[in-house]
């Protein structure tokens, strides 16, 4: 397996979200055989932390998002979310948990109803809730649309196909603060988008984030933009976390040979500087049926007999810095420049 352990976790400060050992498995139809989507990770989030999630796609990333939102529960492992263990919740407590955690999800458009009018859109978790009256609801949305950069006025007359992308995205967003949650799941919030649009809508995440006290998890494929928002970085590969560090630790001073790839991938707009040399060698394994020891050895060109037999435990290599790798990388190592 790529990496395993809790020496990670934090035993004091204001730990919002808590999950140890998180494992999510599907069936492949009447095989009897199932993709480990995740495979017993571990992490924490503290109160006003954004918490990166990174990885290719297929590495479990966005299925720890929805596990962390019970849809659907995991098949194994413990979420407790303010103190509440969600996993053992009765639906209608659930439910009403659901309401201090919200989710924004890839594709804006789809994730709204394309048949209501935005404001309505919007309004409606207040309405379900019966918070406040009908003219306290309309004053609570008009303020946030305006808060996201959206016209209310406009938002009373228009449906959802009548925005753009990042005008559906910053909806979206007014929509999971109309509750006043505590946690967010941002599940890769602009890899539908512009890079342009991508730029706004972080820079409007990271004011509301201050604004209203957020607490964020955030996913997303793009370690660039990852980089800018998050205060701590989690790497996984399958189904399992190899490496978990500060933001700025992570991208100065790789660990794990798969974070450094990755970082070395990202593209410099610069012609005067050589496109990187680094590559991932063949494709990531089946995750029906991953392989044993280390999850990544069979890409790593560090791996050796150790790494093909023995599962790694997440280690120290410095100051909020763990990793999950037999042969990590050195200090000395030339750190990587993200531009």
């Amino acid at each position: 397996m790529a990496g395993t352990g809790k020496a990670h976790l934090r035993p004091d400060g204001d730990v919002v979200l808590r999950v140890e050992d998180l494992v999510m498995e599907f069936p492949v139809g009447r095989s009897g055989l199932k993709v480990h989507a995740v495979s017993g990770i571990s992490f924490d989030v503290l109160r006003g932390e954004t918490l990166g999630i990174v990885g290719e796609s297929g590495c479990g990333k966005s299925t720890t998002g929805k596990a962390l939102m019970m849809l659907p529960k995991p098949t194994a492992g413990s979420v407790v979310f303010e103190g509440d263990e969600l996993t053992t919740m009765k639906p209608d407590d659930m439910r009403a948990a659901r309401t201090r955690m919200q989710m924004i999800f890839q594709d804006p458009i789809s994730s709204l109803n394309p048949r209501r009018k935005v404001r309505d859109i919007v309004r409606e978790p207040l309405a379900i809730w019966k918070r406040g009256t009908t003219q306290e609801q309309l004053t609570k949305v008009d303020a946030l649309l305006e808060e996201v950069g959206i016209d209310p006025q406009r938002a009373a007359e228009s449906q959802a196909h009548q925005f753009s992308g990042g005008q559906c995205q910053r909806i979206s967003i007014a929509r999971a603060l109309v509750l006043d949650p505590t946690l967010i799941i941002c599940d890769e919030p602009v890899s539908a988008l512009d890079v342009s649009v991508q730029a706004q809508v972080l820079n409007l995440l990271e004011d509301l984030k201050g604004k209203h006290g957020l607490t964020l998890v955030f996913i997303a494929h793009d370690l660039a933009v990852v980089k800018n928002i998050s205060d701590r970085i989690q790497v996984m590969y399958l189904g399992k976390l190899c490496e978990i560090a500060p933001s700025d630790e992570l991208y100065s001073r790789p660990a794990h040979h798969y974070t450094k790839v990755l970082l070395d991938s990202i593209p410099v707009p610069d012609p005067q500087v050589a496109a990187a040399t680094a590559a991932i060698q063949g494709e990531p394994p089946s995750p029906v049926n991953p392989p044993a020891g280390c999850r990544f050895h069979p890409r790593c060109p560090a791996a050796d007999d150790v790494c093909q037999r023995e599962e790694p435990l997440l280690v120290s290599v410095g100051e909020g810095h763990f990793v999950a790798c037999h042969h990590p990388l050195t200090a000395g190592e030339a750190p990587v420049t993200v531009r």
